[in-house]
């Protein structure tokens, strides 16, 4: 009986990958419609073995969702030498029987289905190098989001205690001024005999302010490092681009070559409205909840103080404002905004205001 060598030589491998904590779910498709599906422990290289010995000399591409693990399982499997992409679960093609029926196998299986004809597109994969960067300008603001917090916290109690706010703090401006923070230290009375439930929150309030200071002092630091500096000068010419806004526009797409067009890049910040069309009925809602929540704030943010700045936003703002709501044409000057901001990271000019 002649033997012949398993090979699967010039032929590609899909891989569809359910990830888990502890275990894959695993489905394997090639393109004659061969399907195999197991559960495997959540390791990329136990993975590649088994390609390496079911299907030697495939050509391997592999997809997942992106979730808890990030880009780590991608980095692993493309240094092993298979072809993984990362997709956002709601662009996956799902059928009503599939909503029905969802376990972890199915989903290993859609994916795998959906990679071999062609239809997923993957989020973009930084250079793992860049991800600490990112993840320092981030911590900053997840920082800012817990004093806040803490401040609440604070005048909660202040407020359920019965403590009146002295004249000179009847502002909400004048909250948290240095003099503020020494009347809460030292003269507030609670209800009760002692105040530990308010010294404990204040010593918090101190700890986040330090870590607050110190993680601007990174950010800072880090828009000086090769890197970004070039980059990050040319943006801070724009009216209303600071320090924190610049470095999230930096860390956050990586490069400006990134987006092909500005429609990608104003897509990409969430910058464009919910569309519904239909026949002759065309209806526009609110911004899209896809998008860079990070990036879109911030530009917003920006886009208040340089229409004080530049006179053609300031001209284009008071146009909007003739026919909507103020909130609505801040969204239009945003979007201008990312506009120029593409246009300067693409041909590294520094900004001209009018």
């Amino acid at each position: 009986m002649q033997k012949y060598e398993l090979s699967f030589k010039g032929q590609n491998i899909f891989v569809g990958i359910d990830v888990r904590l502890k275990t894959w779910s695993v489905t394997v498709l090639t393109a004659s419609g061969l399907k195999r599906q197991f559960t495997q422990p959540s390791d990329s290289r136990s993975l590649f073995d088994h390609l390496r010995k079911n299907y030697p000399e495939g050509s391997y591409h592999a997809v997942y969702e992106s979730g808890f693990c990030g880009y780590s399982t991608c980095y692993e499997l493309r240094s092993l030498g298979v072809d993984c992409i990362i997709v956002n679960a709601s662009d996956v093609p799902l059928t009503q029987k599939d909503r029905l029926s969802k376990t972890d196998p199915a989903d290993s299986l859609r994916l795998a289905r959906s990679l071999r004809e062609g239809s997923l597109s993957g989020i973009y994969v930084p250079d793992p190098v860049m991800l600490d960067d990112r993840g320092v300008v981030r911590h900053r603001e997840m920082i800012i989001k817990d004093m806040s917090r803490c401040k609440s916290r604070i005048k909660h109690l202040l407020y359920t205690n019965g403590v009146k706010y002295p004249n000179q703090f009847q502002r909400s401006r004048q909250h948290w001024t240095r003099s503020f923070i020494m009347w809460l230290e030292n003269e507030v009375r609670l209800l009760g005999s002692t105040r530990m439930s308010l010294d404990l929150l204040i010593e918090e309030l101190h700890s986040y302010r330090h870590m607050l200071l110190k993680s601007t002092g990174a950010v800072r630091e880090l828009s000086r490092a090769e890197r970004y500096r070039e980059r990050f000068n040319r943006l801070v010419s724009i009216p209303g681009v600071g320090l924190i806004t610049a470095m999230t526009l930096l860390t956050e797409t990586f490069e400006g070559n990134r987006f092909s067009s500005v429609k990608k890049f104003v897509s990409y910040l969430g910058l464009v409205p919910v569309m519904r069309n239909s026949g002759e009925f065309v209806r526009q809602g609110e911004l899209t909840p896809r998008g860079n929540q990070h990036i879109r704030r911030m530009l917003i943010e920006s886009a208040w103080v340089s229409i004080r700045c530049d006179a053609e936003l300031s001209s284009a703002f008071g146009h909007y404002c003739q026919y909507m709501k103020k909130a609505q044409a801040i969204v239009r000057i945003a979007k201008k905004l990312a506009s120029r901001i593409c246009h300067i990271l693409k041909t590294n000019e520094y900004y001209k205001c009018r």
